[in-house]
């Protein structure tokens, strides 16, 4: 059956449908968008389902995108999106908006146990039983006109995302639907919370094996990346490549020589910001102690492996009660966190990244059996 096309084209013809929108119980919404050279996303195309047809926006040709910023944050229409912290990203972007309430079809399936990260040609295989027509994500969104496979291909997601939505909300319970928004909600809330440049060092691999003048060092080589990333719209490791990053802070080179050893480290790095960083290394080493960063902890040692499994068994039980997929229940990094809060005898704090209906269904389950695991 061919699918009913609109495209909206103009500022004017954008207001008028997401007025109409507005009176709509959901609509699905998807992006395309280029990102190979650069750190934010270039929009190439914002498809719109309401269940009928297709609505192609076409974002080289608008300028006020504010009635598509009220329509995401209207929150009487839900926004039905797939796998979708891309295209958060490409919304807030061109509105300053981002869609609430939230419903993410890939959760959806995650909810009902039809599977975990399931991509979205799978899903609508499973669901609808439809067969898509090989992807036109590597395509270039950027071209104009976009070809008619494109066309086809950018309709079909918008027709087929609010199909998914209609034969997925009926399945869920009030409890998994309300579960669906909660986690959408939280990948809003991770995208509005600004990352902090001066507290990525921390995520660095090995950086706990550094000093705290060494730490200084790689928390502003950490924090200049960043910004110098987002400042020149490029990927982070065109600006300094990770790798780069811990033996920089570890010898700490003081001429280009021994910068140009460092492993990993790009010629047109030392080229362009070369001076700047010995000058930029040499200021953060010679910080006094107390404007250092405290040493990171450890790994947690080979014997915590033991605890974590048994932490993990939590959420699978309560997975298999609920029947949702188990990588949806317990993550590895807040068990981790839960753990390294108090490891070896307590006491144990709950992470703040265990939020919602987990922390209240199983919190208190992981508290108890880490006092047990301390008693034993």
């Amino acid at each position: 059956m061919a699918i009913e096309i609109h495209w909206i084209r103009d500022d004017h013809s954008l207001a008028e449908h997401c007025q109409r929108w507005r009176e709509l119980p959901f609509v699905a919404v998807d992006t395309e968008f280029m990102r190979v050279d650069t750190f934010y996303p270039k929009a190439g195309l914002i498809q719109v389902g309401d269940g009928v047809s297709a609505f192609l926006i076409d974002p080289l040709l608008i300028s006020d995108w504010q009635p598509l910023g009220e329509l995401l944050d209207d929150m009487g229409v839900i926004k039905v999106l797939h796998a979708c912290s891309e295209d958060l990203e490409v919304l807030s972007r061109l509105t300053g908006k981002l869609p609430q309430p939230l419903f993410d079809t890939q959760l959806a399936a995650g909810y009902l146990n039809l599977g975990f990260s399931m991509g979205y040609s799978r899903l609508v295989q499973e669901v609808l039983h439809l067969e898509l027509p090989k992807g036109e994500t590597r395509s270039d969104w950027l071209q104009r006109p976009l070809s008619e496979t494109q066309v086809s291909y950018a309709a079909e997601d918008a027709v087929h995302l609010a199909e998914l939505y209609a034969s997925l909300r009926p399945r869920l319970s009030d409890d998994k639907n309300a579960w669906v928004l909660e986690d959408g909600a939280e990948l809003v809330a991770q995208l509005r919370r600004e990352i902090d440049p001066y507290g990525l060092y921390r995520d660095v691999k090995l950086a706990w094996k550094l000093s705290r003048p060494q730490l200084a060092v790689l928390r502003e080589l950490c924090a200049w990346r960043e910004r110098e990333a987002r400042a020149r719209d490029l990927p982070r490791n065109r600006v300094l490549r990770e790798h780069a990053l811990w033996p920089m802070a570890k010898s700490q080179p003081d001429n280009l020589s021994a910068l140009a050893r460092i492993d990993d480290m790009h010629p047109r790095t030392i080229r362009q910001d070369g001076e700047f960083l010995l000058g930029l290394i040499r200021q953060a080493a010679s910080l006094p102690a107390e404007q250092c960063p405290p040493l990171l902890p450890e790994p947690l040692p080979v014997e915590a492996s033991g605890i974590l499994k048994q932490l993990r068994a939590i959420g699978l039980a309560e997975g298999e009660r609920l029947d949702i997929a188990p990588e949806l229940m317990l993550r590895k990094k807040t068990l981790e966190t839960l753990l390294k809060s108090g490891y070896p005898a307590g006491p144990y704090q709950l992470p703040d990244s265990l939020r919602g209906w987990r922390r209240e269904r199983m919190g208190q389950a992981l508290l108890d059996s880490l006092a047990g695991a301390g008693e034993s």
